[in-house]
């Protein structure tokens, strides 16, 4: 499903290049995102419109079932550009991709850090569960798209867990629907602060948000590409205390072949706008230039490395493509 986002006029476009310097531009452009209802679709939409509008060039968002996905787009060519997660572009990276095993992503490249995805999970009230060991055995948990983050890792952390339960795959406003109406018990997801799909759950019915305690914290770091997070207590109108979790970093990334200057110009409109990028999402507070560093192996593209170059960030020489 694509999603189109109208360009600004050429003479309003925030750019200084020449019609000479725009020859090898495209035409038009593509941003992998997720399912309608999560962070990937909004904050996608809209730094893509950003772009458009600035540059003077049509756009268009395009739902995926998330970074596994995104990536193998962009590798292939059949997006432009797409967001991801960084466990999943790893595993992209080194030709052990879900959905396309054995195919090593060697097109695609960072372009700009975005935020770190937390780890969430989420139950009615009703169900009396309140903690990952209250989950009963049997028990239906949404994890997310197939291809998603959530759909790639509550399935190993659960069953790391110990936990023996059906995982259900699902688009963020599905899910949240079979939440309400019973048809599944727990509701896992990964993504920006705060997640829309929680938050209208939050303000339609009764939940309880439960994170992992000390020990199950511990053991998932351990066990899975994942760092130390909390999700701090008001995130949502009920949640009244801070839970832990675990996060991801997540970078934007652009095929190879896309021309050096026009990268440049998309990285420039998103780092140098950050108070237009937390209008679109809260979760835009980490996408800031100084943030590049948590790219520790993903080749940048020429573009994007010389737009952190000469404002003053050292992208290391044996990730510069």
């Amino acid at each position: 499903m694509q999603v189109a986002v109208l360009a600004g006029s050429l003479g309003l476009a925030a750019t200084s290049l020449s019609a000479e310097d725009r020859s090898d531009w495209p035409d038009s452009f593509s941003v992998g995102t997720a399912s309608q209802g999560g962070t990937y679709f909004v904050y996608g939409a809209g730094w893509a419109n950003m772009v458009a509008e600035a540059l003077g060039i049509p756009g268009g968002t395009e739902v995926t079932g998330g970074p596994v996905q995104n990536a193998a787009l962009v590798q292939t060519g059949d997006l432009d550009m797409g967001m991801v997660t960084m466990g999943p572009a790893f595993d992209a990276l080194n030709g052990n991709s879900a959905l396309a095993p054995g195919l090593q992503h060697d097109q695609i490249r960072a372009i700009f850090p975005m935020y770190k995805t937390g780890f969430h999970a989420i139950a009615l009230t009703s169900s009396g569960i309140t903690s990952f060991a209250d989950i009963p055995d049997g028990a239906v948990v949404g994890v997310g798209p197939a291809g998603g983050t959530p759909g790639t890792y509550w399935p190993r952390i659960l069953e790391g867990m110990g936990k023996n339960v059906e995982f259900r795959n699902g688009g963020a406003a599905d899910l949240a629907g079979q939440l309400q109406d019973g048809l599944i018990d727990v509701y896992t997801w990964a993504g920006g602060l705060p997640y829309p799909a929680f938050s209208q759950l939050d303000a339609q019915t009764n939940v309880t948000y439960f994170g992992f305690t000390p020990e199950e914290q511990a053991a998932v770091i351990g066990s899975q590409p994942v760092s130390e997070f909390t999700i701090p207590a008001g995130t949502y109108p009920s949640l009244e205390e801070d839970q832990l979790s675990v996060s991801m970093w997540n970078f934007a990334i652009a095929n190879a072949s896309l021309p050096d200057s026009f990268v440049y110009e998309v990285v420039d409109t998103v780092m140098s706008n950050n108070p237009k990028m937390l209008e679109i999402h809260k979760a835009a507070v980490e996408t800031l230039p100084e943030n590049f560093d948590k790219n520790t192996f993903l080749p940048w593209h020429p573009g994007a490395a010389k737009w952190f170059r000469e404002n003053g960030f050292d992208i290391p020489a044996e990730l510069a493509d």
